[in-house]
């Protein structure tokens, strides 16, 4: 719910509901980590997000679930998608308005992506403590970047600093249900 209707909540609202259910969340399904992913990455805990963008991923290629021999999870890999754009992308749309709230953690230095959103392409480019942000094709658009409002239109990127964020303590997860770690931390194959 906070992330398909993210005008109902507000921030202090989100983190305080991310770290209760973190707490107490097992992850049953191939698909909860990626909303995890794209709530702890709005929230302000980065490598959190990022570690539940890697369970995502490996859902099938590390065979977390014990089933990829039955088929591939496919929306677990469109999962992949939605950690990164609406995770790291901070990309939803709210009152008909689309808004980026991009925040990266340490382990990705770039993230672009395009989208096209109503007959517009949008191109996002998000490097480091800065957002660009161009319209590729379409008429001028109102967005919106981390609340404040810029418009796109012909010409050069818009280009905006990302905000700080401090999140508090990471959440503990519930015992034996951590989330699968980027490869190169070893333990990639764990079972989530």
């Amino acid at each position: 719910a906070m992330y398909l209707r993210p005008d109902f909540f507000d921030m202090d609202h989100k983190a305080r509901n991310f770290a209760y259910y973190e707490q107490i969340t097992v992850r049953d399904s191939s698909l909860s980590a990626a909303i995890q992913s794209v709530l702890a990455a709005e929230v302000g805990h980065l490598e959190l997000a990022y570690d539940y963008l890697w369970e995502t991923a490996l859902v099938d290629l590390a065979d977390l679930q014990g089933n990829s021999a039955d088929g591939m999870h496919l929306a677990a890999q469109a999962g992949v998608w939605t950690a990164l754009v609406a995770g790291f992308g901070g990309m939803r749309v709210a009152d008909g308005r689309v808004c980026f709230a991009p925040r990266l953690p340490e382990a990705l230095t770039r993230l672009a992506f395009s989208l096209c959103y109503r007959d517009r392409r949008i191109y996002v480019n998000i490097e480091g403590p800065v957002a660009s942000y161009a319209l590729k094709r379409g008429k001028p658009i109102a967005a919106w970047h981390h609340g404040q409002p810029f418009t796109l239109g012909e010409g050069d990127p818009v280009e905006l600093v990302i905000p700080p964020l401090f999140a508090g303590d990471t959440p503990r997860q519930p015992r034996g249900r951590e989330p699968a770690r980027h490869p190169s931390e070893g333990n990639a194959h764990k079972k989530a």
